[in-house]
C-alpha cells in the first residue's frame, strides 16, 4: 500500500490571516505532496522496503543518512505531525499539560518565548519541537528532514521552520509567523494527548 496525503483536519481557510488558504494550498498540497509521491517511487524499486509502515521505514533509513528515503519519509511524519498540533480556534493549555509547562518554564509564556526562540534562531531549514523527556519538557530542533520519529523522543508538537511554511504569508519574516502560530494557533489539547507516549503513531501509516 502506497503512503497518502493525510486529509487537513480543518478547513484550509479556518486560519484567517494566521494562515492563509494559499498556504495551505501550497504547504499542503504542494510541499507535503511532493515527499509522499517521491517516497513512493523510491519504496516502488527496492522490495525489500515495501510493506513497511512509516515509522518502520524512518528508523530503518536513519542508519545510512544521508539518505533521499530518509528525507522524504521524515518530511511526511513531520508534516503530517504539524498539521494536527495546529488549530484554528485559540486554544489554551489546562490540566497535567499545565502543570508540566509551570513545572518546566514557569507558564505558557515561557514556554511560548523558549519555543520562539528555538524556532527563529534554527539556522537554515528544519523544525521546532517540544518533546516529553523523562516526564519533563523539553523545547529542541531538528535540522532539515530530521524527525522525532528517528530518535528515541516522545513528541508533543512539532513546528515547521522551513521557508516554505511562512514564505506566502510572512515572507521572510519567521519570526512573525512563530509568534502568530505559538500563540494563537496550537492545538493544546493535541499535545496534552501524545503526553500518553503514542504521539510517534499519530502521524504514522501502514505499509
Amino acid at each position: 500500500m502506497a503512503f497518502q496525503l493525510p486529509p487537513l483536519p480543518y478547513a484550509t481557510d479556518a486560519f484567517g490571516e494566521i494562515l492563509s488558504a494559499e498556504t495551505f494550498h501550497f504547504h499542503h498540497g504542494k510541499h507535503h505532496n511532493a515527499y509522499v509521491l517521491k517516497a513512493n517511487e523510491l519504496i516502488a524499486t527496492n522490495p525489500e522496503l515495501q510493506g513497511k509502515s512509516l515509522f518502520e521505514l524512518i528508523r530503518l533509513t536513519a542508519k545510512s543518512r544521508p539518505d533521499e528515503l530518509f528525507n522524504q519519509l521524515g518530511q511526511i511524519w513531520n508534516h503530517s505531525f504539524y498539521w494536527l498540533g495546529l488549530s484554528p480556534q485559540k486554544k489554551q493549555p489546562t490540566g497535567k499539560l499545565l502543570g508540566l509547562i509551570n513545572e518546566s518554564f514557569g507558564s505558557l509564556d515561557n514556554l511560548v518565548e523558549k519555543l520562539k526562540g528555538e524556532a527563529v534562531g534554527h539556522f537554515a531549514s528544519g523544525w521546532a519541537a517540544l518533546n516529553l523527556i523523562d516526564g519533563k519538557l523539553d523545547v529542541t530542533s531538528y535540522h532539515d528532514a530530521d524527525t522525532p520519529a528517528a530518535h528515541d523522543a516522545r513528541p508533543l508538537l512539532i513546528l515547521d521552520v522551513w521557508e516554505h511554511a511562512y514564505y506566502i504569508d510572512y515572507r521572510n519574516v519567521r519570526a512573525s509567523y512563530a509568534e502568530a502560530i505559538l500563540r494563537h494557533a496550537i492545538n493544546w489539547d493535541f499535545v496534552a494527548q501524545n503526553l500518553d507516549g503514542l504521539g510517534l503513531t499519530r502521524a504514522d501509516q501502514p505499509g
